[in-house]
């Protein structure tokens, strides 16, 4: 029998203390988490990488989630992308779901959402029984990103 792998997330956020919140909470949800802290960061990372989720956060300098979004789309059809961001304007949201994304969750999110949706994601577009079931290890899932 072969064995489980973790699913490998690549989660773009230029604000670093939440990225290092993130990345400990889907860590400790049983997930491989590669970070980058522009989208010119995460687009080097994902033409040598692959991925099972790409996180997004949507307004970075540089260049936005959406266009990241649109950029990864033109050479990974597959891999599902989520926005976790603080733009919660219906216009932002519907520029993502253009640009090729799956899901949109605004901050904060509590953190048993977050995981429950990376975790939706990653599960509807891989085979079941392929990776490992997240599960969170953090004593308060009430805890808000």
């Amino acid at each position: 029998m072969f064995a489980k792998r973790t699913a490998r997330i690549l989660y773009v956020e230029d604000d670093a203390d939440t990225r290092e919140f993130v990345s400990y909470v889907l860590t400790h949800a049983h997930y491989e988490v590669v970070v980058a802290e522009s989208p010119d960061h995460a687009a080097h990372i994902a033409q040598t990488t692959s991925f099972d989720l790409y996180l997004i956060d949507n307004w970075m300098p540089g260049a936005s989630g959406v266009e990241l979004c649109g950029w990864l789309r033109r050479f990974d059809y597959n891999t599902p992308i989520l926005f976790l961001s603080g733009a919660a304007y219906e216009q932002d949201k519907r520029a993502a779901f253009a640009a090729g994304a799956q899901g949109y969750l605004t901050k904060p999110v509590a953190v048993e959402e977050l995981v429950e949706e990376v975790s939706r994601l990653i599960t509807t577009t891989r085979p079941v029984g392929d990776m490992e079931s997240p599960r969170s290890t953090l004593a308060d899932e009430k805890c808000l990103i």
